[in-house]
């Protein structure tokens, strides 16, 4: 640390101490008191009626377009008026998004949320069973939505009443029933004027739980407009503790490339809603490949790259990475997995001013959390990092009392940028949040300098590459299967992926089971990402102890010890 750089306390008792755009207050949240930004905008509307004033500055760059943040307004504009006129949307309603990263779905986003409706966002990878149930689940009135999606859900939306707006439909060959985007978005029209309230619902983003179907985690717009002001807190913090590097991020305006999907909390909130609110160019990539990046980031002199650690790995082993100009990047990093210890050093020495980070977010914080970044990550790079004010974390025994310091236990968080809830699910609500807190169901310590390890999952989840996936929704599908008598799904260690999906599989006695089969069998039913990729054929009974619970800890040694 150089000696005018501040330490991380002196840094945030700066940003966020009176008389400044981050000014820390308290307010009652939800029966609970929870620190506040004094002068946080009142809704996400709030933030984009920004654009229009930001005129012909660069806003969103995809493929060959390249649209200002006025032109973004304008079809904001355009189609709430349609929302509303049209199809007679209102405050609370939901509208549902489904489509792959694409210009429209911002727009859709920005509008959804600043007529007060609830802008629900959908896997773009899930079946057209997984869409039809989160159309369901959601009630959503409207679906917005790619021309694979619309295919995908056109027989749910007929069923369930759901009118449906299709983004980049062939002009006149489109499916019954189905509105093309240019046919309702009119951009001269004005955004119809309707009151948001901070505790207003603004958002459900669908997270795989323990149970079954994922759950519809709901937050309010002071909960996204929170996280997003944290993430430009700790920006600012950062920048006091490290004038260097800040000095070398001046150099270049901020640009940051969007490589994961809008629907993830990631791209939506950490990634989309900081550029949104901040004036920032965002590079957008439709789908994932490390040699389109390579040539966007050198392109586009990007200088902050968000992604899970997977997509780290992937930029550096491509053939192009040493032939590219990444020297604009100051930042390579993101959340969604942990990251080993080797690419945390690799991304130190593999750029030329980039600088390793990780977030510790989930969907029920709105991405923010824990961050570690820079030279703290080089001298940590097992730890997340620490959180500020407006997310309190403790680690708790499983009475709920908080151990002491450096010993481990369940991570709880507190602070604004909590989800309210699980929509409809009061019982994984109550389970979930309690007294302000979030049961994260990590196992973890916090050291004495207040960094974060997580080290261990309490929840029966898979995180592979950022999505997480139910291993009892994986069960469930294995177990429709007419061969399979006994199976348990649970992850193996993967050097990109993190965590890969594995299967212990029990015939039934007399018929045969193939791998190939099993794959094929579950891809008809589930996303393919949470199709197994390793697939264990067992010959007895799967282990278990004393209460009958199927033993997966050992399971996942024996697979990850056979390769």
């Amino acid at each position: 640390m150089s000696d005018s750089a501040m330490t991380y306390e002196e840094a945030v008792a700066q940003v966020m101490g009176p008389g400044g755009r981050f000014e820390l207050g308290t307010a009652e949240v939800g029966g609970v008191e929870m620190p506040v930004f004094t002068h946080a905008p009142p809704s996400l509307g709030a933030i984009f009626s920004t654009w229009a004033g930001r005129g012909d500055a660069l806003f969103l760059v995809y493929e060959d377009e390249r649209l200002s943040f006025a032109e973004v307004a304008a079809r904001v504009g355009g189609l709430g008026a349609a929302l509303v006129d049209r199809y007679g949307v209102g405050p609370g309603d939901r509208v549902a998004i489904a489509m792959r990263n694409l210009p429209e779905w911002v727009v859709a986003f920005a509008a959804i949320t600043s007529v007060g409706a609830v802008a629900v966002s959908l896997n773009g990878w899930w079946t057209a069973d997984e869409l039809e149930y989160g159309l369901e689940d959601s009630g959503a009135r409207v679906l917005v939505a790619d021309p694979e999606r619309v295919a995908r859900t056109r027989d749910a939306a007929a069923r369930l009443d759901v009118a449906t707006i299709g983004v980049r439909l062939p002009a006149g060959d489109h499916p019954e029933g189905v509105d093309r985007w240019e046919d309702v978005v009119d951009p001269s029209l004005p955004l119809p004027p309707v009151d948001v309230a901070p505790d207003d619902d603004a958002t459900i983003l669908y997270t795989s739980g323990t149970t079954g179907r994922p759950k519809g985690a709901v937050s309010t717009h002071r909960a996204v407009v929170h996280a997003v002001m944290s993430f430009g807190a700790r920006a600012a913090v950062q920048r006091l503790r490290r004038p260097e590097e800040a000095e070398a991020a001046a150099a270049l305006p901020p640009c940051f490339i969007l490589v994961v999907p809008l629907f993830h909390v990631t791209g939506g909130v950490a990634v989309m809603l900081t550029c949104a609110a901040s004036g920032t160019k965002l590079v957008m990539m439709h789908k994932w490949s490390p040699e389109r990046a390579l040539e966007l980031i050198e392109r586009e002199q990007v200088t902050n790259f968000v992604g899970v650690p997977t997509q780290s790995w992937d930029l550096m082993e491509s053939p192009e990475f040493a032939a590219r100009d990444t020297s604009s990047l100051v930042s390579v990093g993101g959340g969604g997995a942990p990251s080993p210890p080797a690419l945390v050093a690799r991304v130190a020495d593999g750029f030329a001013r980039g600088r390793p980070s990780i977030g510790y977010g989930m969907t029920e914080t709105n991405a923010f959390g824990p961050q570690n970044s820079g030279v703290d990550y080089v001298s940590h790079p097992t730890s997340t990092g620490r959180s500020l004010p407006t997310l309190l974390v403790e680690v708790r025994d499983p009475d709920g009392v908080e151990v002491p310091t450096g010993e481990q236990g369940e991570i709880w968080f507190k602070g604004p940028s909590l989800i309210r809830g699980y929509w409809n699910r009061p019982e994984a609500t109550a389970e979930a949040l309690v007294d302000g807190w979030l049961r994260t169901g990590d196992v973890g310590r916090v050291d004495e300098d207040g960094f974060v390890y997580v080290e261990d999952r309490a929840k029966d989840l898979v995180l592979r590459a950022g999505e997480n996936v139910s291993c009892a929704e994986v069960e469930a599908a294995v177990y429709e299967h007419p061969a399979v008598y006994e199976a348990a799904v649970f992850g193996v260690p993967h050097e990109r992926l993190g965590e890969e999906v594995a299967v212990a599989v029990l015939p039934k006695e007399g018929l045969p089971l193939d791998a190939d089969e099993l794959r094929a069998h579950v891809a008809d039913r589930l996303a393919a990402f949470k199709v197994p990729s390793r697939v264990v054929v067992v010959g007895e009974r799967l282990p278990r102890n004393a209460a009958g619970k199927i033993l997966k800890r050992e399971l996942r040694d024996q697979v990850a010890a056979s390769g």
